[in-house]
């Protein structure tokens, strides 16, 4: 624990939050809230120890009475020696101040919890070893177990019982088998995809995963990019991301580099391609294992004098760079691992804090690129893949457009993936007509990739287009009819993309193309309760409540527990005044999920607009003495009281 827990307030606009320690009870956080009683959140663990360079932090964790384990929204910087939150309106993280309220704060009430599970914000397994959340629909609770809040073993190398038992026989020098793979037998991919479960971001596909399982089954490491993307074109992290950007490195995509090549997992220290340790993280053998022939004109390269700060290979194309999206209040630089080439005009275009400028701030961004082409000459273009991305405009014309960004034959699937996911939001619309070949053509070209989240997007392309063109419709079905032990990992991309293209159709008020995308989805994952929800909501936004309920039904018997669905059915039920079957509905969410306040919250607006007053006291009353966070409820209990 390295936050001061030495009872001095941290003040807020609404509340006072002490972090304490005493014997009895340990490490706690106090929060007194106005118009709430005092809460006491005993910390149950810590994640990070501050350990980073360029910005370590260290983040805090309470068990709650609901089975999870959640974040509390009080980190602690060690690099700034000060308290931070997250505004919940920018996403920044910033100092403690009497200027935020805890209202303001992006995690509070506490909503986050340790493991992966689809229904509730997560952080999913990465801060611990084997991490396991079930719910528990009989005692209407979750199941939280894991093995260390370290990482262990099995969290690299998987299941190790055969190998503990092995050892524990005495025998295991007589055989060649030891009971467990060695990792460094592995290929490039299969050894990313070690330090991918965690070092990644990811969307879940469906719970439950555990290392030696195969990550691809539960998580796409590429989905994100359909989003806006924690990456921008070349690589370089927009918002917030990890170290997958890796992937966009040359030492990637034309060589063998693998996180392992620089970091000892077991030492956790650095080392050399052939396994040598080093002195350091700036030990210019890292690269020069590789690029050998730079070892002896190192002055002729870097143009710096050796030994000198300008003459670490990291120091220009891995710098230290503040993630964005987090602003820049509190310390939060990570190496860049798309390992680019120096640019100043070029990453002052992207707002990105060039190597050059952060040695030379005195210098112009102009005199800095014009002191690099005087050095260098004319610089490696970018691939013509990033360049597409660079260069796209959402007015560029289709055909422009598609040879642009489809290019199924880059070697470079990261950037295909952020390609062909712009081409599909920007160019393409639900059951196109096209005379264009060339586009299909290239569509089935992804589709029948090796990469699973290039063939699901290829897919999914296909389907959502020119899905009703007989042609490209038989393909589709062949295609899926042999994807053999891929068919779930694939339909759950390709269904969770169109649900993505759905979902952004209804908050644009565009409910006709939601309504049809998300038949797409279903017809691909025809069990998926999500996409049900989300269905149900477009329906019930554009007025038409019969099916809206029909849509939640469906999602619940896919699962009964869902509690989306049972408040969504129990609202449109209540805009149907269909007074008991909305009152049902209510309290079925209210049954499952017991800890949380928003199905007493719904249940009591509707009594009250109902005029049964005593009957919405009594909801509140119980979601008071119940759920995690009550200050709604609370608030909606004395504006009755004043009534």
């Amino acid at each position: 624990v390295i936050g001061p827990f030495n009872g001095d307030p941290l003040q807020f606009k609404d509340a006072a939050v002490t972090p304490a320690y005493d014997a009895a009870r340990g490490f706690t956080f106090t929060v007194k809230q106005e118009g709430t009683p005092p809460r006491v959140f005993p910390v149950e663990f810590v994640i990070g120890g501050g350990h980073m360079r360029g910005g370590g932090t260290q983040s805090y964790f309470a068990k709650f009475p609901d089975g999870t384990f959640r974040f509390l929204p009080f980190d602690y910087s060690k690099h700034e020696q000060r308290w931070f939150v997250q505004r919940r309106s920018n996403q920044h993280w910033t100092p403690v101040s009497r200027d935020l309220a805890l209202t303001d704060l992006n995690e509070w009430p506490p909503h986050r919890i340790l493991g992966t599970e689809t229904s509730i914000s997560n952080c999913q397994n990465c801060h611990g070893s084997q991490i396991e959340v079930t719910y528990d629909a009989k005692h209407m609770r979750f199941a939280t177990r894991y093995q260390s809040l370290a990482i262990n073993c099995e969290s690299c190398h998987g299941p190790g019982k055969q190998h503990a038992e092995l050892a524990h026989s005495g025998k295991i020098s007589e055989t060649a088998d030891i009971g467990m793979k060695s990792l460094s037998t592995l290929s490039k991919e299969e050894s990313l995809q070690i330090c991918l479960q965690c070092h990644a971001v990811k969307d879940p596909l469906r719970a439950g995963y555990l290392p030696g399982r195969k990550l691809e089954d539960y998580y796409s490491l590429k989905l994100p990019l359909l989003a806006e993307g924690p990456y921008l074109a070349d690589g370089r992290v927009r918002h917030f991301a990890y170290q997958d950007n890796h992937r966009y490195s040359d030492c990637y995509l034309n060589g063998s580099m693998t996180c392992v090549d620089c970091h000892d997992p077991h030492a956790q220290h650095y080392r050399d391609v052939t396994g040598r340790r080093l002195s350091g993280r700036f030990d210019n053998e890292q690269c020069l294992g590789c690029h050998a022939s730079k070892r002896d004109r190192l002055e002729q390269h870097t143009k710096h004098k050796q030994n000198s700060a300008g003459s670490l290979c990291t120091s220009c194309h891995m710098p230290y760079l503040q993630h964005r999206g987090i602003g820049d209040q509190i310390r939060f630089a990570r190496s860049d691992h798309s390992i680019p080439i120096p640019r100043p005009a070029f990453d002052a275009q992207l707002g990105i804090e060039n190597a050059c400028r952060q040695c030379h701030p005195d210098k112009s961004i102009a005199a800095l690129e014009a002191q690099v082409n005087t050095w260098y000459g004319e610089l490696k273009p970018h691939k013509r893949i990033v360049q597409g991305l660079l260069e796209i405009d959402p007015n560029t014309n289709f055909e422009t457009a598609a040879q642009m960004l489809l290019q199924p034959e880059a070697n470079h699937a990261m950037a295909q993936m952020a390609a062909v996911s712009y081409f599909a939001k920007t160019f393409l619309r639900p059951n196109m007509t096209t005379t264009d070949t060339m586009v299909v053509r290239r569509l089935k070209a992804f589709a029948q990739s090796p990469d699973l989240d290039l063939k699901a997007l290829g897919l999914m392309s296909l389907h959502y287009s020119f899905g009703k063109d007989a042609e490209v419709r038989s393909f589709l079905i062949r295609t899926l009819r042999d994807l053999g032990e891929n068919e779930h990992a694939v339909r759950s991309r390709w269904a969770l993309a169109l649900d993505y293209l759905g979902t952004q159709f209804s908050s644009r008020g565009d409910f006709a193309n939601a309504l049809e995308v998300f038949q797409m989805a279903l017809a691909i994952k025809p069990d998926d309760p999500f996409i049900y929800v989300n269905q149900g909501n477009a329906y019930g936004n554009r007025g038409d409540l019969n099916n809206a309920i029909r849509s939640f039904q469906n999602a619940l018997a896919s699962d009964s527990t869902n509690v989306m669905a049972l408040t969504n059915l129990g609202t449109a039920y209540a805009q149907q005044r269909n007074t008991e079957a909305a009152i049902a509905a209510y309290n079925k969410a209210i049954h499952f999920r017991r800890h949380e306040s928003s199905g007493y919250l719904l249940l009591a607006r509707f009594y009250l607009e109902l005029g049964r007053f005593e009957e919405a006291r009594a909801t509140l009353n119980a979601g008071i003495t119940t759920a995690l966070e009550a200050s709604e409820l609370r608030w909606l209990l004395r504006e009755i009281e004043r009534m």
